[in-house]
């Protein structure tokens, strides 16, 4: 399916630091097309490997505290003690392109993007069990002692807000976890107010289908 048939929706992907977020991101993006991603800004050290401007945008907290003030974030937080933030413009572009974009925020960062994009899909990633999460936290090795406690007590905390979001996968595996959110997305396409506006545009007309409105009764016609 192209994505230039269907109004772009943002696609929130949460979770607790650990579960695997970004690799999921990356795999759909390699997979598909048909999807876009956001590029959030934060505040917190750059790790090695990662790239300016495709990973993350590195600000600055000044840079960053500015930018809040002339309102060009879609959302932000502060997380561990670092700022993270989605920056609007290049997710208006890509929505009003018709492509589903990909955001990977926090529990508070997607329960702000609902409230402005109440067609957003929330979806929470979950891990096989809380004793692995841990374990692929601390593998990472690029954590001290100190901010390993922070991360392992909010985990608990961010999983706790799951049940406002529209959707749980679980992943055990990555290709099993890609599977089950491109379903999703998929899914959604099919959705009968996105779909009837797909149909319209492909020129499909099937009677009493025109319009998504309640049809009238017979007295009401008469």
């Amino acid at each position: 399916m192209s994505s230039d048939l269907f109004p772009g929706v943002p696609v929130v992907i949460s979770g607790p630091s650990g579960v695997g977020k970004t690799t999921v991101k990356e795999q759909l993006l390699a997979r598909y097309q048909d999807l876009g991603a956001s590029i959030s800004a934060t505040t917190r050290p750059q790790r090695q490997g990662e790239v300016n401007g495709q990973d993350y945008y590195f600000y600055s907290t000044e840079q960053f505290k500015a930018d809040i003030e002339k309102d060009l974030f879609l959302e932000w937080a502060l997380v561990h003690g670092n700022y993270y933030g989605t920056p609007k413009g290049p997710i208006e572009e890509r929505l009003e392109k018709g492509i589903d974009v990909l955001l990977i925020i926090d529990i508070q960062g997607g329960i702000q993007v609902k409230n402005i994009f109440p067609e957003a899909l929330l979806i929470f990633l979950l891990p096989p069990s809380m004793g692995e999460l841990q374990q692929r936290i601390s593998d990472r090795g690029t954590e001290t002692i100190e901010t390993l406690r922070s991360r392992f007590a909010n985990a608990e905390h961010e999983i706790s807000y799951a049940r406002y979001y529209d959707f749980w996968v679980i992943n055990r595996s990555l290709d099993e976890a890609v599977s089950q959110v491109r379903s999703i997305i998929v899914g959604d396409r099919c959705r009968v107010g996105r779909a009837h506006s797909r149909f319209k545009q492909l020129g499909y007309d099937w009677p009493g289908l025109e319009s998504l409105e309640e049809p009238k009764s017979e007295k009401e016609t008469t």
